[in-house]
C-alpha cells in the first residue's frame, strides 16, 4: 500500500505553482499517494464561508489521514494556512518533512519537523523510513 502523503504549500504565483506541481510529480513518481489541496475543487462560491469551512473540512480530514505531512517552505513569514496545516500535523502526531525552498526560517517549523530537506534532495528522501535530518542555516 502506498504511503499517504499530505502536501502543503502555497499557490498563489508562477513560482510556487511551479514548485508545488514540481514536487507532485516527483512524488507521485516514487509512487506515493498525494493529497493536494491545489488539485482538489472545493463545493460552494469561492471566498464564501460555506466554501471556507468545506476547504477546511477536507484539509484537515486529509491531514488525518495521512502518513506523513510535506510542506514547501519558503522561509519566514510564509503562507498562513502553510503554517497552519504543518503545525496541526505536528500537534496530532503526524510526521513532517519540510522542504526549504527560501533563505530566512522560522524555529517553530525547523524544530516541530522530522526532516528538513531541500528540493533536489526530494527524489532521493526514503518515505518509508522518514530519517531526521536536522535544518542547517540560521534559525528565528
Amino acid at each position: 500500500m502506498a504511503r499517504k502523503i499530505y502536501l502543503a504549500s502555497p499557490f498563489f504565483n508562477d513560482r510556487e505553482l511551479a514548485n508545488v506541481d514540481k514536487v507532485e510529480r516527483i512524488l507521485r513518481e516514487k509512487g506515493l499517494e498525494v493529497f493536494s489541496p491545489r488539485e482538489f475543487m472545493i463545493e460552494g462560491k469561492e471566498g464564501s464561508s460555506t466554501w471556507a469551512e468545506n476547504a477546511f473540512t477536507v484539509d484537515r480530514d486529509h491531514i488525518h489521514k495521512c502518513d506523513c505531512l510535506i510542506m514547501l517552505y519558503y522561509g519566514n513569514y510564509s503562507d498562513s494556512g502553510t503554517a497552519w496545516e504543518c503545525g496541526y500535523a505536528y500537534g496530532i502526531g503526524k510526521p513532517v518533512v519540510v522542504v526549504q525552498l527560501g533563505e530566512a526560517s522560522n524555529l517553530m517549523v525547523h524544530v516541530s519537523c522530522q526532516a528538513n530537506i531541500r528540493l533536489e534532495d526530494l527524489p532521493d528522501y526514503d518515505f518509508e523510513t522518514l530519517p531526521g535530518r536536522a535544518y542547517e542555516g540560521p534559525i528565528y
